[in-house]
């Protein structure tokens, strides 16, 4: 057989791993796609040998003539890169397939046919295939899909209408011709974001709002972990049945045991293990039998151990994923809903959070006992927790998709340590965000794409445990501060000299109060108290000076929040004092209030009334803390949200030949200048301008993806280490913010007396960066040093540009 005259594009030499992704359909329905493979050959017979004649008229285009099974078994070999096809999964078995093959005339163009199983078709498979079929090829240089398709084949021609990708359909009659531009656009990933959502809850809600929970691994011994799930259970009130499986036992906490999930009444929608690591996959594999839609794995001995634990994990997620269940863990505590359509405690944890109104997603099963603990002795209460441990499949972006939607929660905490896709976290994140404030925890301390990223999507990220817990505090009882300007009441001067600094290293600020404040307070107070800003009730004050000064600070038009301080040991009748501040707390909602009061920390039963809640806390600084991070975020949630922009003199099909003409390595800096020039970005000798010179880089991080970095050159980047990063794509708000963000900005726009730079085409100059590593993944770094910053209205000058580019044959399709 001839190989057509295909151009010279890289071959992929081995099979494509990167392009193995699980699924969700549209029914909540998981699946595993990936790249067929030659051992594929039989799978493929019997795939074709399930449909049916309409099935196989529609794929042929006409009358059905069954074709011999060496000829199917020959579409299980493809090259990956001219021809490619992606199966999804169904267990072990093809529920749908979708195949390429590359038109050698016009290379940038493929045909394209899908196959769904018969009794799959209208679960979405379509749609989700074609979503990764066209991330696919668009890395391969692929640039529009051409399908033909019977004019009554509804479902596929809705499938590209719904698609949000531009598509263009040839005359009626009885085949339409439809061609597909697989570039990424706002359409498309709108609908894919709104298909995922609806996918993800229906495929969570058997984890976290079960009918029946089996338990496998239950114990009779009350200090094993498989007892203590059965008893959590059972004491937490969950409406639904509960199995215990044990072959040895007849019943485990009070309710009947099962020898093995065969023999239970009903398929539980939920199943825990709790099992040694070897006996885990072939549970999972009973429970996939019987039907059971999702599997916690509690059970230890898998990637904390090495490279063996690691696969085995991902393989008992492919295997779940094949067979429609989701999974948490390995290596968890299990799952709590404390809402009352659940009621769930399937955890082995022995403090059970009281309902409130704040989730949890924790990547670690240790940690989650304490954080339990802890949460009870603050008196915080608790929506939902999910233990994801090694997150193998359930992962913390689809808990944000569940919570978002979950009217009982307000607050999320996020305690993270890997990113499964970052890109699809801060997508999400960026889209709840602005409705429910979310606190995370990272180890990483010092990453500096970490903090970018949760920026970016508007995470307040905490330094602690500790400090995320006394943020959920605020949040969770007090609204976000509609400013930065704080009233600090007191009764004693050197605590409130404390939250003064504290407030200013937290990027709050303690001004004076406005002058009828003052007139109003002056007569109401002691004769010596201080009526500026701390206000000092001196240790003499009483109930009634705390109603007075809160009232007023909190109507005073300058005044955002309070930070209330109470030091019991000069003052009687603390009850009388919490009572006076939840009064005035109450009298003015739209304004947070918190307190150091009593020396306690959490919800200190003098103030909590009812719903009413002002949080308290050991040590003046928590609260200032707290405070200034709450309200970094509002700024952040008042602040129109930013677009990626439609750059002007941008041609991505000139830059798109000349990287198609280039090895892998570094560019020649003629066709590095040729590249930047297709995206209006001129390279050019020139002088210094007034500011400081700059520079701009790009790498690929092997996690994130590309990141961008802006500095200015010297000793601001290389001893003060001022340096910002973001994380691709920017939008015009990231684009403004980041140049913003240096702690050299003064420099910039003219607060040190100088002229000032032409911030708006740096900023557009990042956007171009941005856009040229976004439409471009072989681009694997990129520096622009320096970069002369003009005068205000000059423009900026890049005086020297490097590339480097990828091995294309390690490009893959991001689904």
């Amino acid at each position: 057989m001839t190989t057509p005259p295909y151009p010279s594009y890289p071959s992929y030499p081995s099979y494509p791993e990167d392009l193995e992704r699980p699924g969700l359909v549209r029914t909540g329905r998981s699946t595993f796609v990936r790249p067929i493979r030659p051992e594929d050959a039989d799978r493929l017979v019997a795939f074709v040998g399930t449909l049916s004649r309409a099935t196989l008229a529609y794929r042929s285009l006409g009358p059905v003539v069954r074709a011999r099974d060496d000829v199917i078994r020959r579409g299980a070999h493809v090259d990956y890169l001219n021809e490619l096809a992606l199966v999804a999964l169904a267990g072990d078995e093809i529920a749908g397939l979708v195949r390429y093959v590359r038109d050698p005339e016009e290379p940038e163009h493929a045909e394209v046919t899908f196959t769904i199983r018969d009794d799959h078709q209208s679960e979405g498979f379509g749609r989700l295939l074609l979503e990764h079929i066209a991330a696919a090829a668009r890395a391969r240089g692929i640039r529009v899909l051409e399908a033909d398709v019977l004019a009554d084949n509804t479902r596929m021609i809705n499938v590209f209408l719904g698609s949000g990708y531009r598509t263009e359909a040839g005359p009626p009659g009885q085949i339409i011709h439809f061609e597909i531009a697989v570039d990424p656009q706002a359409q498309a990933v709108a609908r894919a974001e709104r298909r995922e959502q609806t996918a993800v809850r229906r495929s969570l809600k058997p984890l976290l709002e079960p009918r029946s929970v089996a338990v496998i691994g239950a114990n009779r011994d009350p200090l094993t972990i498989g007892h203590e799930i059965v008893a959590n259970l059972l004491r937490g009130g969950f409406a639904g049945s509960v199995f215990p499986v044990n072959p040895r036992a007849e019943r485990i906490a009070g309710a009947r045991a099962y020898a093995s999930v065969r023999d239970l009444p009903e398929p539980p929608d939920l199943a825990l293990v709790a099992l040694r690591a070897e006996a885990v996959p072939g549970v999972v594999r009973e429970c996939a039998e019987v039907g059971v839609k999702a599997v916690v794995v509690v059970s230890t001995g898998f990637g904390e151990t090495g490279v063996e634990g690691r696969a085995g994990e991902l393989e008992l997620a492919r295997f779940a994923r094949a067979c429609g269940m989701r999974l948490v863990g390995p290596n968890c505590m299990g799952v709590v809903n404390t809402t009352p359509a659940a009621r769930l405690a399937a955890t082995f944890s022995p403090a059970l959070p009281t309902p409130g109104r704040v989730a949890m997603s924790s990547q670690s099963g240790p940690l989650g006992l304490a954080v339990l603990d802890f949460a009870r002795r603050l008196r915080l209460g608790f929506s939902g927790f999910v233990s994801v441990g090694h997150a193998v499949d359930v992962s913390t972006d689809e808990l944000l998709q569940w919570w978002e939607e979950d009217p009982g929660t307000s607050v999320i905490l996020l305690h993270v340590e890997t990113f499964g896709d970052p890109r699809r976290f801060a997508r999400v994140a960026r889209r709840v965000a602005p409705r429910k404030p979310i606190v995370a925890v990272h180890p990483g301390h010092a990453d500096s794409t970490v903090s970018s990223l949760f920026a970016q999507s508007g995470v307040i990220r905490t330094r602690s445990l500790q400090e995320l817990f006394d943020v959920a505090l605020l949040l969770a009882h007090q609204p976000p501060p509609p400013g930065d300007r704080v009233a600090v009441i007191t009764n004693a001067g050197g605590p409130a000299a404390l939250t003064v600094g504290a407030c200013a290293a937290s990027g709050l600020c303690v001004p004076a109060l406005g002058e009828r404040t003052r007139q109003t307070l002056r007569p109401a107070l002691a004769p010596h108290a201080d009526v500026s800003n701390p206000i000092d009730l001196t240790p003499t004050a009483t109930a009634a000076h705390y109603r007075q000064a809160l009232d007023a600070a909190l109507a005073d038009d300058g005044i955002d929040a309070a930070v209330v301080l109470f030091m019991p040991p000069l003052a009687d009748k603390p009850d009388e004092v919490a009572s006076a501040i939840l009064d005035a707390a109450a009298a003015r909602p739209d304004k947070p209030v918190l307190a150091s009061f009593l020396g306690g920390a959490g919800v200190a039963d003098l103030l909590h009334r009812g719903d009413l809640v002002v949080p308290t806390y050991t040590f003046p600084e928590a609260a200032a803390t707290s405070l200034g991070h709450a309200a970094a975020y509002q700024t952040w949630r008042s602040t129109p949200a930013g677009v990626v922009p439609d750059l002007a003199g941008v041609d991505a099909e000139r830059a798109r030949t000349l990287i198609a003409a280039c090895a892998p390595g570094p560019v020649p800096a003629a066709v590095a200048a040729e590249l930047l020039a297709s995206y209006g970005i001129a390279v050019h000798g020139s002088e210094p301008g007034p500011g400081p010179d700059a520079f701009l880089t790009v790498r690929a991080d092997p996690v994130f993806g590309p990141v961008v970095a802006f500095g200015l050159t010297g000793d601001y980047a290389d001893l003060m280490a001022d340096v910002a990063h973001r994380v691709t794509p920017l939008s015009d708000r990231d684009a403004r913010e980041m140049v913003r963000s240096l702690r050299a900005a003064p420099l910039l726009d003219g607060r040190t007396g100088g002229p000032g730079v032409d911030l708006a085409a740096l900023e557009e100059t990042v956007l171009r960066i941005s856009a040229m590593v976004e439409d471009h993944p072989e681009i694997e770094a990129l520096e622009l040093r320096p970069v002369r910053l003009l005068a205000p209205g000059d423009g900026v000058a890049v005086a020297h540009a490097t590339i480097r580019l990828a091995d294309n044959t390690a490009a893959g399709g991001s689904s």
